[in-house]
Parts: C-alpha cells; sequence; structure tokens
C-alpha cells in the first residue's frame, strides 16, 4: 500500500474507477482537476479529513487495489486538525478571504448583468468595461497578485494544488480578454459566454481556496512565516493605486444596491 500512496491520483483512478466515487463521497473531486499530478497521500493530506474518515477512505482504497487481501492502513503524519467544519484562518490568510467577499458580490451580480444587457448602448457597454475594470485591478492585480508574487512562493510550484491555483488564474484572464474584444466588436453572445465562464470558474475557484487551499497553507506555515506574509501583504498593497481600488470597489457596492433596488421594484409591480 505505501508504494499507492506516492501513486498519482489520476493513474489511480484511470487503473481503479471505483476511487473517483469513493473521493466524491468525501467531497474530494480529483477527476475534473485538469493538472492532475498530486499523489494519493498528498490529497487526503491537503483535503485534511477527520481521522476517522482518513481512516475509512484509505481502508476502502486499499480493498479496490487489494480486494483478497487485509492491509494495514499506516497513519499520515499532519498537523493538527480544526474542529468538525471549522476553519481558522491566520490573520495574512484571512485577509484574501475576505476579499474573497466583495468578488463574490461581482459574479453573483452576473446574471442581473447580462439579464437585458444591450452592447449597443453606451451605458451597457460601460457597465460591462467597469466589470472589467474591477475583476484585473481588485480580483488581479490586488488580490491574485498577492497569492502568485507572495503566498505561493513560500510552496513548491511544482504542487498539484498550486499549478491549479495558477491555471485558474490565467483562465480568467482569458475570460476577461475576450469579454474586452467581444465588447468592441459588439458581441452580445461572446460577452454573456465569457462574463459566465469568468462566474463559474471564479465561484469553483474562491470555493477551492477558502476550503481546501487556505487551510492546507495554514497547516503548513510556520509562525514566523505568517508574520512575514502580513507585512509582504501590506508592502504589496502600498504598491497599488489606493484611488483605483476604492473606485472599483465602489462601483460593485453602488452597483449592488442599484440591482438589488430594481430587483424590488419590479417584485412589487409583479404583485399586481
Amino acid at each position: 500500500m505505501e508504494g499507492y500512496l506516492n501513486s498519482g491520483i489520476k493513474d489511480l483512478i484511470t487503473r481503479f474507477p471505483e476511487i473517483e466515487k469513493m473521493l466524491d463521497e468525501y467531497h474530494i473531486g480529483c477527476a475534473p482537476c485538469n493538472v492532475g499530478t498530486c499523489l494519493l497521500k498528498d490529497i487526503v493530506g491537503i483535503h485534511n479529513l477527520p481521522q476517522e474518515d482518513e481512516h475509512e477512505l484509505m481502508a476502502r482504497i486499499a480493498k479496490v487495489i487489494y480486494p483478497d487481501r487485509d492491509i494495514e492502513i499506516p497513519k499520515i503524519k499532519r498537523k493538527k486538525q480544526a474542529g468538525p467544519g471549522e476553519i481558522k484562518y491566520s490573520p495574512p490568510i484571512k485577509r484574501l478571504v475576505d476579499e474573497h467577499v466583495l468578488i463574490k458580490k461581482l459574479i453573483q451580480l452576473i446574471p442581473d448583468i447580462l439579464g437585458n444587457i444591450d452592447l449597443e448602448s453606451d451605458a451597457d457597454r460601460k457597465l460591462i468595461l467597469n466589470c472589467v475594470d474591477f475583476i484585473r485591478y481588485y480580483a488581479d492585480k490586488f488580490h491574485h497578485a498577492k497569492e502568485e508574487e507572495i503566498l505561493f512562493k513560500y510552496f513548491d510550484a511544482n504542487l498539484d494544488i498550486i499549478k491549479t491555483m495558477l491555471q485558474d488564474h490565467e483562465t480568467g484572464r482569458a475570460h476577461v480578454r475576450a469579454i474586452v474584444e467581444a465588447v468592441n466588436g459588439r458581441n452580445k453572445n461572446s460577452v454573456i459566454e465569457h462574463l459566465n465562464g469568468y462566474k463559474d470558474l471564479l465561484t469553483e475557484h474562491i470555493k477551492k481556496e477558502d476550503e481546501i487551499l487556505y487551510p492546507w497553507i495554514d497547516r503548513n506555515l510556520s509562525i514566523k512565516q505568517v508574520g512575514e506574509l502580513f507585512g509582504k501583504f501590506d508592502a504589496a498593497e502600498k504598491t497599488i493605486d489606493e484611488e483605483v481600488i476604492e473606485r472599483v470597489k465602489k462601483f460593485v457596492m453602488e452597483l449592488e444596491n442599484r440591482i438589488n433596488k430594481s430587483l424590488k421594484t419590479k417584485a412589487g409591480i409583479d404583485r399586481f
């Protein structure tokens, strides 16, 4: 079994398809991953399963691999876990989680933004480009840059989970470039396709970071490194134009208020 613990999870799923269903039961979705070079032992550690669930999962996997043998499951060493359903972030990681809140506000507004979009309208084109500004300046240069240029540097760049997050960032940037091109070309279908694509991507990306990546990072950072991160995040933010960041943040908050008021008005009309 030790050999299989050091095997790539994609290879194992290919050889033993039942393992994919087992992982899904524990909310470990390895099959859709586009990178897929994690080792089996890393998968368990990253997802931080409760000890009893970890032992049960490994025993079931062992039974699939060795159906005619009783395998003793080795203990996988890792740091102390948080309690069930509890996620406690260090201060610098909590800062990243808090930044996700505003990003999620925008992506949750996308269906309403696209509901009656008219690219022949100056106002609607400006609305989409303001969304692009928020994504580029806040989500990317303010938030993702701290991950790419600071946080991820504390870990091996070849780690599957890091490569997956970086790949998501690049996919998001490709969506944004396509949105700008579509606005300039008055291509409504393309705007809808890529803005929705960005929404779906970031929804899953943020969930993976908040629930899997960030807790795993916190378990693997020393107290000294946590302190370093906080200072480095402060320094990085000072290099970004504060007025621009405040402008795009204000845009999202005002857009949310405007859409909510419009929905309330429409709901009132629909009752009569």
